[in-house]
């Protein structure tokens, strides 16, 4: 992960705009620069994943025109080697590198051609005007706000923007800004034409561009790991990255002291494939005294994403304290594709695809936000397969009415996908689905719920009153995330558009808590 500032004026002083882009120095520890550029400042926070030496420091000039970029251009070498064949020359082993040949050849079109995960600013001197634009998915963060002179401002989290900028928005996924204007280069949840092969083309296709996904992000200089589950979508990244490069992974996985439901799985699964594992406990105690932390890194209240964020955090910081990797794969983003367990629950093939259509919008404020804000703040790199851009496209556009669960199997065409090979036990393979927030031991969530009842009294309703304007909290849990949350956000609330919930007007679905665990299809997925 690295972290980009870029103000388009100057209404803020150098020294308040350098001391807002520090907030983030944890998402690039290895090197920073801040200065003056282009007409208003611009600051880079950089942790070396590809080319590891000085010359892959940003931001990359072409005289008074520049390029920051927090973000993994995949297939970059083979684009480089032809943008040297044209006669551009570069610097550094970067992928970033070769964004400004990039836009010098094509300009925005540019973004629509990239194979990435990124967020990336960059100044035209020769025009005098700035680009900014972020990947389909929203993998990677991008948030923006007006200055007092009403120049934008843009930067990796919210807490850069903060104290410079009167509210604070996260920049749309798949759109570039321009003039003024936001423009979407690519909605990835658009299908253009519906995929009805056979299941076993289907099937097929999933494996093959799956392998694909995983095998282009396991293309780093620095040390590579694994978080592993022993849950379905995690197993699969570790037991493909283990056959593609012959030696032993390193995988990692937490759990509570006591009712941790993953460790013996992602045990299993783990001497299954041969990885090198490592497991850790955590406390209830190192939960609780974490739960500041967590938000303030997190920027939201929402409970699904608090409540997950706790094992993640506290795994890639035990990860960060005991090992020299600095690049995670995880397994987010196969929920939203393939289905979870409340979508057993839609009344029609038409309500599911709507509703991962939805979900897949919306990942940039949730399951991505966890896995990016946990990852960085501990100064580690995310990397998810199954936000591959190729990936993603192909599964979307598959008959709606093949996802539903018709098989009493949840993601059952991903399952069958890898059923010869051998690259998981069976066990593991058609494990049912574990809330992640569960998975690392159903007391954690319990813990939460029950300190927060120790805060409030009678009177907890009048206090949420006060964030009746935008998604009031609606349990004691919930008005304690928002009350950490305002303490470091405040008036910052629409960052969020709601809180993650299964659809409730789907029949089965009508609850109030947000964990898989209160729907009546949960079955063995606790055990």
């Amino acid at each position: 992960m690295c972290s980009i500032f870029v103000t388009t004026g100057k209404g803020v002083s150098y020294a308040e705009a350098e001391k807002a882009f520090y907030e983030t120095r944890s998402r690039g520890p290895d090197l920073s620069r801040f200065s003056e550029a282009g007409t208003g400042y611009v600051g880079f926070h950089r942790l070396a994943i590809m080319g590891l030496d000085h010359k892959g420091m940003q931001p990359f000039y072409d005289g008074d025109t520049f390029a920051v970029c927090n973000g993994e251009l995949y297939g970059f070498r083979a684009v480089r080697a032809r943008l040297e064949e044209e006669g551009f020359a570069f610097r550094s082993q970067s992928d970033c590198e070769i964004l400004l040949p990039l836009y010098k050849k094509y300009g925005a079109r540019m973004f629509a051609m990239l194979d990435a995960e990124f967020a990336c600013v960059i100044y035209d001197a020769k025009k005098q005007i700035y680009l900014a634009a972020r990947d389909p998915i929203g993998i990677r963060p991008l948030y923006y706000g007006y200055m007092p002179d009403g120049k934008i401002a843009f930067a990796s989290e919210p807490k850069n923007l903060v104290s410079i900028t009167e509210k604070v928005f996260p920049f749309p996924p798949g759109h570039y800004y321009e003039n003024g204007a936001f423009v979407r280069y690519c909605d990835i949840t658009h299908v253009s034409s519906v995929e009805k092969a056979e299941t076993d083309v289907l099937c097929k296709n999933i494996r093959e561009k799956l392998i694909a996904g995983i095998e282009k992000r396991l293309d780093a200089d620095a040390p590579l790991g694994f978080l592993l589950s022993g849950g379905l979508d995690s197993s699969l990244v570790c037991a493909v990255a283990q056959r593609l490069l012959k030696k032993p992974i390193r995988t990692f996985a937490i759990g509570m002291e006591k009712d941790a439901i993953d460790l013996k799985y992602a045990q299993e699964a783990a001497d299954y494939i041969g990885s090198d594992h490592t497991s850790f406990t955590m406390t209830r105690e190192e939960v609780l005294s974490s739960l500041d932390t967590v938000i303030k890194a997190l920027a939201t209240f929402d409970l699904t994403t608090v409540r997950a964020s706790m094992g993640m955090y506290l795994i890639c910081k035990k990860i960060r304290e005991s090992s020299d990797i600095r690049v995670l794969l995880t397994g987010e983003i196969s929920d939203e594709l393939f289905g979870y367990k409340y979508t057993d629950f839609a009344p029609d093939a038409q309500s599911f695809q709507a509703e991962a259509e939805k979900r897949v919008r919306e990942l940039h404020m949730y399951d991505v936000l966890r896995a990016d804000r946990c990852i960085s703040v501990n100064s580690l790199e995310a990397r998810v397969p199954f936000g591959d851009l190729d990936f993603v496209r192909y599964v979307m556009s598959i008959d709606p009415e093949r996802k539903l669960n018709r098989y009493n199997t949840g993601k059952y065409l991903l399952r069958r996908a890898f059923e010869e090979g051998g690259y998981l036990p069976r066990s593991i393979l058609y494990r049912e689905k574990a809330a992640f927030s569960d998975a690392v031991g159903h007391s954690m969530v319990d813990d939460l719920k029950e300190y927060a009842q120790t805060l409030y009294g009678g009177d907890w309703e009048r206090i949420a009153e006060r964030y009746a304007y935008h998604c009031k909290p609606f349990t004691k849990e919930a008005l304690l995330y928002r009350e950490i949350f305002e303490k470091y956000y405040p008036g910052q609330a629409h960052m969020i558009a709601d809180y993650w919930m299964p659809n409730r007007a789907w029949a089965g679905c009508d609850v109030n808590d947000p964990s898989a665990r209160v729907l009546s299809n949960y079955g063995k997925s606790g055990q």
